[in-house]
């Protein structure tokens, strides 16, 4: 017989700022960034590093097992597993779900999962030579840059979509702007885990980047004349980590059944590599369709881990989402994006936005979706208890 699943709820989450490659957290590694997030997120839930009995963690570009590194440095069980999961920017979010599974399943009681991503100190990968008198040669792995297929996959969503240069430009000065709000209002305090001893290395370090209009519009398009997308109106890359804690019913009662995330429903579909750009799109849509009338679709919080404001303004239209529930503090557009642990960083921004409601038992629901490499949507939609 298989035993009925179990209760799994998302109780604490925390970030550490995102920086730009080679800037805040250019001498920081993926264990040092992932630990300062994880830290917090416990103190947050009054847990203790010894209650975690598993650790999953999403990572694009160290290779290997770097969860493990990262559970042994938070002073993690020596007997509690790690795993990492690669699947780029769709990374930590699978990272989260793989964790609730287990706690569902009745395997753990209490699990830490997310994304770490340390691109400024990542290791370089080389082709193995053919012959002796060839050069090596870099392998060129896409990680955050805006390369040919993603662009072509980006540019055929705009022009399907009939999405201006001007439009991204736009979009892409107001998510910054609302970054920006977010961070002066102190909004950002209750998702960022401090890993420094000033302020400034609190902060995300792509909100100071001040654009005007006239700045974006002078950028060169990364594709020939007719292209639109350009170094201001996508998303860059950068450090950071995001971690979650998720725990079963019984320990949620122990805590006195604080404000959390439950899952509702998740969905992964695959599309064609050059309609990637679509890719959360249809992940959502998948998702709905499963659902089938579960969730109030016009009440849900959108968190999508946008690589372009072409991708922003699709999502957005073609899922009829109001733009006061979608990427309310900015996005990656914002904010930066640290590959593995982007997706991982909408759950952060999700809780925060539960603990902040000012309507208790509110009926809302929170969604997050990131697409990765190669045409993969992920959407997962979350209720929000206590």
């Amino acid at each position: 017989m298989t035993k009925p699943a179990k209760d799994a709820y998302i109780i604490a989450a925390r970030r550490t700022a995102i920086g730009r490659v080679g800037g805040l957290h250019r001498a920081r590694r993926v264990e040092d960034l992932a630990v300062a997030a994880l830290s917090a997120a416990l103190k947050d839930c009054s847990l203790e590093s010894r209650d975690v009995q598993h650790l999953i963690v999403g990572n694009a570009s160290q290779g290997g097992n770097p969860a493990r590194l990262i559970g042994l440095c938070a002073g993690l069980p020596d007997s509690a597993p790690a795993l990492t999961i690669d699947q780029h920017c769709a990374s930590g979010l699978e990272a989260i779900l793989a964790a609730i599974r287990l706690v569902r399943g009745g395997e753990c009681d209490v699990v830490a999962a997310g994304g770490a991503e340390s691109l400024s100190n990542a290791p370089w990968r080389l082709a193995k030579p053919r012959m002796a008198q060839q050069t090596p040669a870099f392998i060129d792995i896409c990680l955050g840059s805006m390369n040919a297929t993603v662009v072509d996959a980006e540019e055929s969503l705009a022009a399907r979509s009939q999405i201006s240069r001007s439009k991204q430009d736009d979009y892409a000065l107001a998510a910054r702007k609302a970054g920006r709000s977010a961070q002066a209002k102190s909004m950002l305090s209750i998702e960022i885990a401090p890993v420094g001893t000033t302020a400034q290395k609190n902060r995300d370090e792509w909100l100071e980047q001040a654009d005007s209009r006239e700045d974006l519009g002078e950028l060169p398009t990364f594709a020939e004349a007719a292209g639109t997308l350009t170094a201001g109106n996508t998303s860059q890359p950068g450090d950071g980590a995001a971690i979650a804690i998720i725990v079963n019913q019984a320990v949620y009662e122990r805590l006195g059944r604080p404000k959390a995330l439950q899952l509702a429903g998740s969905a992964s579909v695959g599309t064609a590599p050059n309609a990637s750009a679509a890719a959360p799109i249809e992940a959502v849509r998948k998702l709905q369709n499963t659902l089938n009338g579960a969730v109030h679709w016009p009440s849900v919080v959108h968190e999508l881990n946008e690589t372009s404001a072409a991708q922003a303004i699709a999502y957005r239209d073609a899922l009829a989402v109001a733009a006061d529930r979608f990427n309310q503090n900015g996005g990656a557009l914002a904010h930066g994006r640290p590959l593995g642990a982007s997706s991982s960083a909408l759950i952060v921004r999700l809780l925060a936005q539960v603990r902040s409601a000012e309507v208790v038992n509110s009926p809302l629901f929170y969604l997050a979706a990131s697409g990765s490499q190669d045409g993969i949507g992920t959407a997962a939609v979350f209720a929000s208890k206590g």
